[in-house]
């Protein structure tokens, strides 16, 4: 896919140091951004690439068609708002192990 900026650049995923989450959040000032609109969120950054893992590539699009709150008050709230929706669209890369995996909320 054609990016607007390299998906493993500063803007991307820092030389492939930054994947998921930890990209998004880094697009967002948790003292300016909040409350934070989620469909002028989209708008801004939907063709943005979000690196998922060394192999996978998607756009932030891609993750925002599974988010279901029109709106995050802060920083906390986008990350499980998104977190739940990277899990319903199948872009969750963390699987943890353990006695009880089940109990790990975003």
């Amino acid at each position: 896919m054609d990016w607007p900026h390299d998906p493993d650049d500063e803007k991307g995923s820092e030389g492939m140091r930054k994947y998921g989450m930890a990209i998004l959040a880094k697009k967002l000032d948790d003292e300016e951004d909040f409350p934070l609109d989620v469909d002028e969120f989209v708008e801004e950054h939907a063709d943005e690439p979000l690196r998922l893992n060394h192999r996978r590539v998607v756009s932030v699009a891609d993750v925002f068609e599974h988010v279901e709150e029109d709106e995050f008050e802060d920083i906390v709230s986008f990350h499980k708002g998104v977190g739940r929706a990277m899990r319903a669209g199948g872009f969750w890369e963390y699987h943890p192990k353990g006695d009880d995996p089940g109990k790990n909320p975003a």
